[in-house]
């Protein structure tokens, strides 16, 4: 029995459990997606930081929130404290349609 891959790149949102901003950002990307009617392009990824240092770590995760776009297996974007739901909007737009 084959068991389907997910092909969809996975959209993994580094924050912070007590980031304001993580909780703003989290809300302008709910945005973008509904916007878009996109809520299914991404594999969605929600890491907490304080529980996954590693993770962290190996996504070179300095700040939160923090917002990185894989590919296949490779980073193909990295979105470090975004301010506002445009700066999401445009880093994502390759992906939405």
């Amino acid at each position: 029995m084959q068991s389907e891959v997910d092909e969809r790149p996975r959209l993994v949102f580094f924050y912070g459990r007590t980031s304001g901003l993580s909780r703003r950002v989290d809300a302008y990307l709910a945005q973008v997606l509904q916007r878009h009617r996109n809520h299914s392009t991404f594999s969605l990824i929600r890491v907490e930081v304080g529980a996954n240092r590693e993770l962290a770590e190996r996504f070179e995760v300095a700040e939160v929130p923090t917002l990185v776009v894989v590919d296949g297996r490779r980073v193909s974007a990295k979105i470090v404290a975004p301010r506002d739901r445009v700066t999401i909007e445009r880093a994502l737009s390759p992906w939405l349609l």
